[in-house]
C-alpha cells in the first residue's frame, strides 16, 4: 500500500481568501457571519451566512473559460491555484503527468434558478447562452477545473451531502494508495448565494439569532438554536509519499486514515452510532488508538441533534482522553458539502502551527458534552494526529485522521 501525503493546500472561505488569513483567524477566534440583506428581501427566515467574497478571476482566466463556470466553481479555483502552487506544480508539470481530480460540491442553483427566469421571459432555449449548462451541472467544479489544469487522471464529483469533501479526501488517498494514481487535487465547494439554501431555511435549521451574527453559530452550547450556512471552496494535492520525496516537494502531512458508515435510518436523523463507526474505522486504518489522538476537528453544526449524537459518539471514543475538541464551524459557520476539506485545511494548518483553534461561543456546555475536552479559547500546543468529522443528510459518515511527519518520516 502506498503512502499518502498532503503537498499543497488552498483556501477560499469566510474567514479568509487564502492560508495566511485562514490560520490568523483561527487562533484569533475570529468569525466570518454576516447578516445577508439579500436573503432577507429573498424571504429567508434567517439572513444569516458565512460572508464568502467572490473573487474577480478577469486577470486571472481568459474569458472563455470563465464562461462555463459556477460560483463554487470560482471559489474552488482560487483553492486549487494556491494548492498547486504550494505544492510546487507548475502547468508544464500538469501537461507532462497524469494528475487526478475529485471534488465534492452541492448542487449548483444558481444558474438553474437563472435558466428558468430566462424561459419564462423569453420562452426561447436560443438565449441561454452555451456557459449556464456547465455551470448547472453537478459535475461544474470538476469539469471547470479539469479544463482549466490539465488533469487527466480519475476525474468524478462527489456528491454526498456535508461529507462529501471529506469523502473526496478518503477516495483520493485510496486511488494512490491503490497505486492507480501518483496526485489527486481533491476538496470541496458549495455556492453562497441565496437559491442554494432557501429550501434549506424552510426546515427551520437555520440560527434565528440575527441580532449577533457571530455568535449565532454555537455547536455544544446549551443555548444553541441551529447552524448558520456558509461556503466557499478547500483544495488538497494528494501525492504518492516516495513521489513526493523524488521530486523534493515539502510534506505537509500524511493522510493516513478513512473511516466511512451509514446511517440506514432517517433521511435527516443523525446517529451516534454511525459516527461512532466512522471514527472508529478510520482510526483503525490508521493504525492508531483513541490515545493518540491529539484533537478532533467535530462535525458539530451548532444543531440541537446533530451536536448531541455526535458528543455521544465522541464520548465513547475519547471521554477521559487527551484528544481536545472543537468545532470550527462556531467560526465559519457550516460550509456544508465544502466542510469535509476545509475542516481537514483547517485541521492541517493548526498542526503547522501548533495550536488548536477554540470553539467559541461555548458559554454554556451542553451536559451532552460534558465528557468532552472542549477548548473554549485557543490553546498553544504541538499537535501530532488529528482526526476530521463530517457526516451528511441521507446518513452519510466520513472521518479522517491526519498525521505530523516526523523528520525521519
Amino acid at each position: 500500500m502506498k503512502r499518502v501525503v498532503v503537498t499543497g493546500m488552498g483556501i477560499w472561505s469566510c474567514i479568509g481568501r487564502n492560508k495566511e488569513e485562514v490560520t490568523q483567524s483561527l487562533r484569533m477566534g475570529r468569525s466570518g457571519i454576516g447578516y445577508d440583506e439579500a436573503r432577507k428581501e429573498y424571504g429567508f427566515r434567517s439572513p444569516l451566512t458565512g460572508m464568502v467574497e467572490t473573487p474577480d478571476l478577469k486577470n486571472l482566466l481568459h474569458r472563455r473559460l470563465r464562461t462555463g463556470m459556477s460560483q463554487e466553481a470560482m471559489y474552488a479555483y482560487m483553492a486549487a491555484r494556491e494548492a498547486f502552487e504550494q505544492a510546487g506544480i507548475e502547468e508544464q508539470y500538469l501537461l507532462d503527468h497524469e494528475v487526478g481530480i475529485l471534488f465534492g460540491n452541492d448542487s449548483t442553483a444558481q444558474a438553474t434558478v437563472e435558466m428558468h427566469e430566462t424561459m419564462l421571459e423569453k420562452h426561447d432555449t436560443a438565449l441561454l447562452g452555451s456557459g449556464l449548462i456547465f455551470q448547472s451541472m453537478n459535475s461544474t467544479v470538476n469539469m471547470n477545473l479539469s479544463t482549466i489544469f490539465h488533469l487527466r487522471g480519475i476525474n468524478f464529483s462527489v456528491s454526498a451531502a456535508c461529507a462529501s469533501g471529506s469523502h473526496s479526501i478518503g477516495l483520493g488517498a485510496m486511488f494512490i494508495h491503490q497505486g492507480l494514481q501518483e496526485m489527486v487535487l481533491v476538496g470541496g465547494a458549495q455556492e453562497v448565494n441565496p437559491y442554494s439554501m432557501a429550501a434549506f431555511d424552510a426546515l427551520g435549521t437555520f440560527s434565528g439569532r440575527v441580532d449577533e451574527p457571530t455568535k449565532a453559530s454555537r455547536p455544544f452550547d446549551l443555548d444553541r438554536n441551529g447552524l448558520v450556512p456558509s461556503g466557499g471552496a478547500a483544495a488538497l494535492v494528494l501525492e504518492d509519499y516516495d513521489h513526493a520525496v523524488a521530486r523534493g516537494a515539502t510534506i505537509l502531512a500524511e493522510v493516513c486514515g478513512y473511516g466511512f458508515s451509514s446511517n440506514g435510518g432517517g433521511i435527516s436523523q443523525p446517529s451516534s452510532e454511525g459516527s461512532f463507526i466512522a471514527m472508529q474505522r478510520a482510526l483503525a486504518d490508521a493504525g492508531v488508538t483513541a490515545d493518540q489522538i491529539d484533537y478532533v476537528n467535530a462535525h458539530a453544526t451548532s444543531t440541537k441533534q446533530g451536536d448531541e449524537e455526535e458528543a455521544i459518539a465522541l464520548a465513547r471514543l475519547f471521554g477521559g482522553k487527551q484528544a481536545w475538541v472543537s468545532s470550527t464551524k462556531s467560526m465559519t459557520g457550516h460550509e456544508c458539502w465544502m466542510a469535509g476539506a476545509s475542516e481537514a485545511v483547517y485541521s492541517i494548518l493548526m498542526m503547522q502551527h501548533g495550536f488548536v483553534a477554540p470553539n467559541i461561543n461555548l458559554e454554556h456546555v451542553d451536559p451532552c458534552a460534558a465528557d468532552l475536552r472542549l477548548a473554549t479559547q485557543t490553546i498553544e500546543t504541538p499537535l501530532q494526529t488529528v482526526l476530521s468529522n463530517s457526516f451528511g443528510f441521507g446518513g452519510t459518515n466520513s472521518a479522517i485522521v491526519l498525521r505530523k511527519l516526523t523528520a525521519n518520516g
